[in-house]
């Protein structure tokens, strides 16, 4: 019998919304935090007391005191970025060793997995997905189509030699014959491999059962996701997105918990709208008004660099978003960006070919035709960096986030104006939400 509790936190929108500062806020009161989806081209970027943590692999828990902190069986593990993640946590003082656990059932991104996707990205003739080229999706074709390695085979050191051996014969073959790729080394990668095999060892165990385990005995999990829905493999703005579910049922399958464990689900959203790399985006702004966004909102990859595209806030698509996870609690971040502004625009619907529509295109053409249809909101032109309670806000900054809530049926529990900690907001239901699932209060404290 479950008897512990859970809350999935997802990204809305296109990702970077602030999942991680959102679950480092939460885990306080959490006894796990638990990853479920992607690789290390997700970066979460955490501040506490003036110190920036950006993670890649390692989920937000790892920095929370006494929080156990799981790498499920859905993320593709780089092994060596993994042990690097960890050399810089652990020279930062942060304890790992003992409370980070990688499934063993996570499969591993090998360097024919970059080599083919750089590769394929840059290819003549072919359309740009604008991924990371860290060898994310090539991980994962090689783990659908039944060819991958596990984490438990890593450590096998007689399975691994064989299966780099048998991969790059492959991966060579193709590689050369579609891009002119130059072949990599069977001996040299089994030998870097080999070496860091038992590095990784102690952190490997069945998490799915460890999970499992600490429900039984009544512990409470969060469940954190990577990028956003709009880029989930089956739900987003095909062929832009990423190659893992990045929606709230990616948690049951990427951890192996049952569906019946997830308890409430969290949509984190900014309070305008981002988008990295190729694809659709409808409510992008193209003139000024999008760069002077991007410039105060430092809107900028915590692992990339890359320039984020602007666009307004896009209700439709929070709509969509809302009904595919289930959300029943919003997290507003970013609101303080829109602080300057005299009318704050927000897509409450689209037309294509002319016709009113509330449904995102199934297909990437369907939104080369889409007309957004835009609502002013009055701007409140104060200040609400430094606010820690909702009421203290603005009229008008509560009145754009209630005009949210009306339009897309679920409440905002939190509100964000800052990276750090302390600058967040709670809902009093929201609070007691969480204190129902954790058994304590969510206190905003600024240190470690």
């Amino acid at each position: 019998m479950i008897k512990g509790k859970t809350a999935v936190i997802i990204g809305a929108q296109w990702g970077d919304e602030g999942k991680g500062k959102i679950v480092d806020v939460l885990s306080e009161n959490f006894s796990i935090v638990a990853r479920y989806a992607g690789g290390h081209n997700a970066g979460h970027t955490v501040i506490i007391g003036g110190k920036k943590f950006i993670l890649q692999l390692v989920p937000c828990g790892v920095l929370r005191d006494g929080c156990c902190s799981v790498i499920g069986n859905g993320v593709v593990l780089d092994p060596m970025a993994f042990l690097k993640e960890v050399g810089t946590l652990r020279d930062a003082g942060v304890k790992v060793d003992g409370n980070l656990f990688v499934s063993n059932r996570a499969h591993v991104i090998l360097p024919y997995h970059r080599m083919i996707e750089l590769a394929a990205e840059n290819a003549p003739g072919r359309v740009k997905i604008g991924t990371t080229s860290r060898g994310i999706g090539p991980a994962y074709e090689d783990k659908m189509g039944r060819r991958g390695l596990r984490v438990a085979d890593l450590l096998d050191l007689k399975l691994l030699r064989k299966h780099i051996e048998n991969a790059c014969r492959e991966k060579n073959m193709i590689a050369h014959a579609l891009f002119n790729s130059e072949p990599l080394d069977p001996e040299k990668m089994y030998h870097e491999y080999a070496a860091i095999a038992g590095k990784i060892a102690p952190f490997v165990r069945d998490t799915a059962t460890f999970l499992h385990n600490a429900l039984k005995r009544g512990e409470s999990i969060v469940f954190e996701g990577a990028q956003g829905t709009m880029l989930d493999i089956d739900h987003g703005t095909y062929p832009f997105v990423t190659s893992s579910s990045a929606t709230s049922g990616g948690a049951v399958i990427g951890t192996g918990v049952a569906p019946t464990a997830i308890t409430s689900v969290i949509g984190v959203t900014k309070a305008y709208c981002t988008r990295v790399g190729e694809g659709p985006f409808p409510s992008e702004i193209h003139d000024k008004q999008g760069e002077e966004l991007r410039a105060r909102g430092n809107e900028y990859g915590a692992v990339t660099g890359r320039p984020r595209r602007c666009g307004w806030l896009d209700l439709p698509l929070l709509r969509y978003s809302a009904a595919i996870n289930g959300v029943s609690w919003w997290v507003v971040t970013k609101l303080d960006v829109l602080d300057e502004l005299d009318e704050v625009p927000v897509c409450v619907g689209y037309k294509i070919d002319g016709k009113a529509t509330d449904e995102p295109p199934a297909q990437g053409c369907g939104y080369d035709s889409i007309e957004c249809i835009y609502r002013k909101l009055p701007g409140w032109r104060t200040s609400t960096e430094g606010i820690t309670e909702i009421s203290k806000l603005p009229a008008r900054a509560k009145e754009y986030l209630k005009f949210l809530e009306d339009e897309t049926g679920a409440q905002v529990g939190m509100v964000s104006t800052g990276p750090g900690r302390e600058q967040t907001m709670l809902v009093d239901s929201f609070n007691a939400e969480m204190e129902s699932l954790t058994g304590r209060k969510t206190r905003l404290t600024a240190t470690p």
